[in-house]
């Protein structure tokens, strides 16, 4: 993320307010603006296909199965994603980036094997839809899970207008497609999915090339163990299943969920307002970017600078002091920002579920999603540093526990009846981020033996 770092210290060079506002805009836009744009392309594709893709139940399957591929490629790409990004990191501060485009060539090669062979026998063992419903599933989690191993190199190239005309462009794509072959249903909606991510994994793919140069064509220089941090792949997987095991479970109780298409089953009660709640945090996702990755980077990088160039202990702990202050100056504004958020959208569910035409009885479970997905906000904050400092065991153990938490209180919650649905997700979430806090403040108290001791 020291891309975006960089580009919006650039603007908050400027002290106006103007370029505040900007800042904090470009932040919510290359944050939150990618899977915006997909969840309203998506939406919109089935709002398009109303009326000609009948029954409506067809409509309902296309959302679900899209729904499925995101999820399961984020779960089984999320370990790798950590994990090669550190890897590309490295590679960048050791000035070697001839490695990077063979090694994301080798990258891509494996998870296009991983997730090509996996999703043929789940699709042949598990469902016994048509074929080409079948075939076109297997491709579209192909490409989802390259595309997001192609994503992290976004903030890297620093294009960040391109990019986001580029996004722009794919899901346009993605919606004209849709509207072309909605006459097809299930299929066609299905293909112009494949077409508009495919357009994006393309388009993303020729700026890498032309921003790394290689003479070597494929590497697998990221298998070998001195150029890795194996607890990175634990870490990935740990927090995307951690956000998604809820949704399982929700989806494959009986009581809580209707089956959809082949085992693909959907929990309308429970997915509908966490949805919602979700669009909540591009507030606090834009405050997290500006905060954490401009005053916060910048005094740690001239921290470390310090201490790597034997400066005195004083100047070193002042530098200290000065990390910390950025590190709970963008907590709190995280914290308060999100919180605003919060407050205003409790004030307004009642008349924003009417005017969605949405029952009120989902309101208590609108109000408990909207404080989970504010505290997962918080949980990034939070990883975001411990990454800086180092921690990748501490990381670990946080999204481990995240996971193990979120599934059995999740299952809790379903024994207690639907009145608690919900709090699972967002307890387990409050339990983290406050061990977080608590293990940040001993990090940060200890620092200075940590640096100098054990050689962090």
């Amino acid at each position: 993320m020291a891309g975006i770092g960089f580009e919006l210290r650039k603007i908050l060079s400027r002290d106006s307010y103007t370029a505040t506002l900007k800042a904090y805009l470009y932040a919510g836009l290359i944050s939150s603006g990618p899977w915006v744009l997909s969840i309203i392309s998506v939406m919109l594709i089935g709002i398009l296909s109303l009326g000609v893709v009948v029954p409506e139940l067809l409509i309902r399957q296309f959302l679900v199965s899209v729904t499925y591929l995101m999820a399961f490629s984020l779960v089984l790409t999320g370990g790798l994603q950590l994990f090669f990004t550190r890897f590309i990191s490295d590679r960048l501060f050791e000035n070697n980036a001839e490695m990077i485009l063979p090694n994301l060539l080798g990258v891509l090669t494996l998870v296009t094997l991983v997730s090509g062979i996996s999703g043929a026998l789940l699709m042949g063992f598990l469902f016994n839809e048509p074929f080409v419903y079948r075939v076109l599933m297997v491709a579209n989690f192909v490409v989802l899970c390259n595309l997001w191993l192609v994503i992290i190199f976004l903030s890297g190239m620093k294009a960040y207008n391109r990019i986001l005309l580029v996004m722009a462009l794919g899901y346009a794509l993605m919606v004209f497609c849709a509207l072309l072959l909605r006459p097809y249903k299930v299929n066609g909606l299905m293909l112009a999915l494949l077409v508009g991510h495919s357009s994006l994994l393309f388009m993303y793919l020729y700026d890498i090339l032309r921003e790394y140069p290689a003479k070597t064509l494929v590497a697998f220089d990221f298998c070998k163990r001195r150029l890795v941090f194996p607890s990175l792949l634990f870490t990935g997987f740990a927090y995307n299943a951690g956000v998604w095991v809820d949704k399982f479970l929700f989806w494959y109780n009986p009581v809580t969920s209707d089956a959809v298409i082949g085992p693909l089953r959907t929990s309308l009660l429970y997915d509908l307002p966490i949805f919602l709640a979700y669009l909540s945090v591009i507030p606090g996702m834009a405050v997290f970017l500006v905060r954490i990755e401009t005053d916060f980077a910048e005094t740690y990088e001239k921290l470390y600078s310090a201490i790597r160039g034997g400066e005195t202990l004083k100047h070193i702990f002042f530098l200290k002091d000065q990390m910390v202050l950025a590190i709970r100056q963008g907590i709190f504004e995280i914290f308060k920002v999100q919180g605003i958020t919060v407050v205003l959208l409790f004030l307004w569910a009642p008349s924003l579920l009417e005017f969605l035409g949405i029952s009120k009885h989902y309101l208590p479970l609108f109000y408990v999603d909207l404080i989970g997905v504010s505290i997962q906000v918080l949980f990034m904050a939070l990883l975001n540093v411990f990454f800086y400092l180092d921690k990748r065991d501490l990381v670990a153990q946080l999204t481990g526990l995240f996971l193990v938490l979120n599934a059995l209180l999740t299952l809790l919650s379903q024994y207690l009846g639907p009145s608690w649905f919900g709090y699972g997700f967002c307890v387990s979430l409050f339990v983290v981020v406050m061990l977080g806090l608590y293990q940040l403040t001993k990090t940060l108290e200890n620092l200075e033996y940590e640096t100098f001791m054990l050689g962090r």
